[in-house]
Order: C-alpha cells, then sequence, then structure tokens
C-alpha cells in the first residue's frame, strides 16, 4: 500500500488579494487559469457556499476530459478555502482515479486547502492538497499545480 503524500505550494501573486480571490472562486475567471500547461477548461460551475459543490473540466492537449467535482468545507472570504477533490464523469458523480487510468491507492477524500494573504498590495497564496499517492503522481501533481499557478500568474497581470 503506498503512502498518501501532503503537498505544499507557496507562491506570491503580483496582484491584490480580492483579485486572487475571484479567480479561485469565479467560474469565468477560473477557468482561465485551471488545468496543466497547455490544458484548457472548457466547462466549471461553482456553488460557493459550505455545503456547495464545483464541477469542471480540464481538456488536454489531446482532446481528453479529466472532470473533478467536490464540496466547500470551509470558506472565510479573502482568506481561506477548503474543499474535498475528486475526479468526477461529465454528471459530476465521484469516480474512481483508476477510470482516468491513473494507478495508485488514492485516499477517499482529497482536501485541498488555500490561504490567502495580503502583503503590501501582493497575495501570498499556501495550497495545501492532501490524499495523492506518493511518488510519480504526487510528483505529477507538484507539477501540475505550478504550471497552473504560472497560468494564474498571467492572467493577473
Amino acid at each position: 500500500m503506498e503512502k498518501n503524500k501532503e503537498l505544499t505550494i507557496i507562491r506570491i501573486f503580483d496582484a491584490p488579494r480580492e483579485l486572487v480571490w475571484k479567480a479561485w472562486t469565479e467560474p469565468e475567471h477560473f477557468k482561465k487559469w485551471l488545468g496543466p500547461k497547455n490544458f484548457t477548461c472548457p466547462f466549471c460551475k461553482i456553488d460557493l457556499k459550505v455545503g456547495g459543490r464545483y464541477l469542471s473540466c480540464m481538456r488536454s492537449p489531446e482532446g481528453t476530459n479529466f472532470w473533478i467535482t467536490g464540496e466547500f468545507r470551509e470558506i472565510i472570504p479573502l482568506k481561506r478555502l477548503v474543499y474535498t477533490d475528486n475526479f468526477a464523469d461529465e454528471n459530476g458523480n465521484e469516480i474512481p482515479a483508476s477510470q482516468y487510468g491513473m494507478p495508485g491507492d488514492w485516499s477517499s477524500e482529497l482536501i485541498v486547502t488555500v490561504t490567502f494573504e495580503d502583503i503590501n498590495g501582493k497575495t501570498r497564496l499556501t495550497l495545501n492538497h492532501t490524499g495523492i499517492p506518493e511518488g510519480e503522481l504526487s510528483e505529477q501533481t507538484t507539477s501540475g499545480w505550478n504550471e497552473m499557478f504560472d497560468k494564474l500568474a498571467d492572467i493577473l497581470k
């Protein structure tokens, strides 16, 4: 049995916290940066309330759709988001990672925690993502988040 890893990534964005918050919580902004380099996000729905759900689609350059969904557990406006993170079908039904051909012993519940701190007009964002299998998948997930954050930095300019 593989261990599950906890990823932590800290980035400083040259944008006010309000703008970075909107990029995470408003579908029209979220769609611009969700997905690693060369991926697009053709669909995103966010019901931003505790107990509310989101559903989004990351499309690979080859045209493969990867749907993700989850539930918001904690929302402190402009400061903190906590939500579950699961693979899904296009209807928002949770499915195992293996249905997308991903190996490994995935946790039944992945949790993403994002904090937003104002630093003199810039935003320090801390992302914590738990439940990803260690090894290659953990490295790919870290790389994917960093590529998404590069896209986010570009759209915040």
